[in-house]
């Protein structure tokens, strides 16, 4: 699993859901799309109807992945810090129950406030 806690994962830029879905598809329960996806140099993070999936690759190849499945249903708060003038970077902070923090660091040209009210639809 993802250390979460030490590991962050570094302004994550919106991407084409063909990067990622081919790898986590597999992976879907019935009625499961895909919303939106995200990409850091390697690593990833798909927000699925059902989950965060959050993409760890590995190794020099990169053909090691290891695959963090974190449900709507266990977040139980979080938090959103939009872009400034000097902090170009927007964050968005998720706390799970059993497993606690979880950071993820966005670029300033993602709308962290659709990213919110996506969340916001399945916890609420």
């Amino acid at each position: 699993m993802i250390d979460f806690k030490n590991a962050a994962y570094l302004k994550l830029k919106p991407v084409p859901d063909q990067n990622f879905l081919p790898m986590i598809q597999p992976m879907f329960v019935p009625g499961e799309t895909v919303i939106q996806s995200f990409q850091t140099i390697r690593d990833g993070v798909v927000f699925t109807t059902k989950r965060i999936f959050a993409i760890n690759v590995q190794g020099l190849t990169g053909k090691k992945k290891d695959f963090s499945s974190l449900p709507y249903s266990k977040i139980q708060a979080f938090s959103v810090e939009t872009a400034g003038v000097l902090d170009l970077d927007s964050e968005l902070e998720l706390w799970f129950s059993g497993l606690g923090k979880v950071k993820f660091e966005f670029t300033a040209n993602c709308n962290v406030a659709d990213i919110c009210r996506m969340i916001s639809e399945r916890v609420l």
